[in-house]
């Protein structure tokens, strides 16, 4: 397939990128400078931009099956206090632009990730973690995941949202346990690798459209 993946030089973006050339998919890819790709830009269509420009996120979606996106809002280091570097509407606005350019370009397959916490996820979470939401800059993501996620589910796409636990380096493959309403009740780490995997598994299956999984590592 030819997939569009947004975030593709984000740290589970990279992870995505990685995995999806190496199951064989043509993949375009919009990226803010072109200086940040990692890999052999002859191996993928770059499309230099922002998906909040809705002109070029249309020009890299022409064409496609589908797109995975793992944008997120990012700070400036990891600490949950540190400065955003994007807009705090950043998903959202993005979202809206997906959605309008879908509509132009006949994609109708997206699939997404945010987070566990979100939503009716959030009283599922440990307590620590809740207030770390409601204290810190972690907040803005958290919240403008809830507004993107608003905005797939209530347009005409096929879609998936997948809100993985704790995100971890590890390149071990493990078997990831897929939760709803907390059953069974997620672990609280998993891989990027294997969140990038089960992003494909779910493309190439066609699995969990419009329903929203969260994954952990068994």
């Amino acid at each position: 397939m030819r997939i569009l993946i947004l975030g593709a030089t984000g740290r589970t973006g990279r992870v995505l990128l990685r995995e999806a050339l190496k199951r064989g998919h043509q993949v375009t890819i919009l990226i803010s400078h072109k200086g940040a790709l990692k890999i052999k830009p002859e191996l993928v269509e770059v499309y230099e931009g922002t998906p909040l420009n809705k002109f070029t996120l249309s020009d890299a979606m022409r064409g496609c099956d589908a797109v995975l996106s793992s944008l997120n809002i990012s700070r400036v280091s990891d600490s949950p206090w540190s400065k955003l570097r994007t807009s705090k509407d950043f998903l959202s606005a993005s979202m809206k632009h997906i959605i309008q350019a879908a509509g132009e370009t006949n994609v109708r397959r997206v699939i997404i990730t945010t987070a566990w916490g979100v939503s009716e996820t959030r009283k599922d979470t440990p307590f620590w973690f809740r207030w770390l939401i409601d204290n810190s800059n972690v907040r803005y993501q958290y919240h403008d995941h809830e507004k993107q996620e608003a905005l797939i589910k209530a347009s005409n796409l096929d879609w998936t949202i997948i809100r993985p636990v704790g995100l971890t380096d590890s390149e071990k493959k493990r078997e990831v346990k897929v939760s709803f309403d907390n059953q069974p009740k997620p672990s609280t780490t998993i891989s990027r690798k294997n969140v990038a995997l089960f992003m494909l598994d779910v493309l190439e299956k066609n699995l969990y459209t419009n329903q929203i999984p969260v994954i952990s590592e068994k």
